[in-house]
């Protein structure tokens, strides 16, 4: 297997949630496939289903839908030890309302629907590990929700930067703005009065 593709990260990130043997593990692997995709590439497009999950191993990428108007509103930016995919589309084989984009080179594994199913037959422990992923990005959601509702684009802005410090010097800053829902230009009105 190509070195880019270590085990070592999904590892890593497995044995934070749940404990497994060697031979679950060894499972757990031969049911993983390994993706690279460049910058500016797709991972999937509006309209398509969504056949995989993935883990990223290296690079960021971001997951974004379109308006009304056709402009780009992006959801989130994931980056290394990151899962994604489109969590409806995914579950219920229905076409996808969203793009994820490399924003970045990535390196990627990913797993199909009859394999998750076919891993959570043979060892149950991963059931654990989705429903606790499942859990923290229902919190995310609802978090964001909440302060897109009853935060200023400063503090949203802000907390943005407290909790993903490493992200805005992968990213062009419009796409920033676009997750916190409002303009470049007002976002760099905000960068200006915080640097002061």
């Amino acid at each position: 297997m190509n070195e880019a593709f270590s085990y070592s990260e999904i590892d890593a990130y497995v044995d934070r949630c749940i404990a497994i043997t060697p031979e679950e593990r060894s499972f757990f692997h031969s049911i993983l496939e390994p993706k690279t995709i460049e910058r500016k590439q797709h991972l999937l497009r509006a309209g398509e289903i969504c056949r995989y999950e993935y883990y990223v191993i290296s690079g960021c990428l971001r997951s974004y839908y379109l308006d009304e108007k056709g402009n780009e509103v992006n959801i989130m930016f994931p980056v290394e030890d990151w899962w994604l995919g489109d969590l409806v589309s995914f579950t219920y084989n229905i076409p996808s309302s969203l793009y994820i984009e490399a924003m970045e080179d990535s390196i990627l594994w990913m797993i199909n629907q009859e394999n998750k199913e076919l891993l959570f037959e043979k060892v149950p422990a991963f059931e654990r590990m989705f429903r606790l992923m499942i859990q923290r990005s229902l919190a995310a959601i609802q978090n964001r929700l909440y302060a897109t509702i009853a935060k200023t684009a400063e503090q949203r802005y802000q907390e943005f930067m407290e909790k993903y410090p490493a992200i805005p010097q992968r990213i062009p800053q419009h796409h920033i703005a676009s997750y916190l829902g409002i303009t470049p230009e007002f976002l760099s009105k905000i960068r200006r009065k915080l640097a002061s």
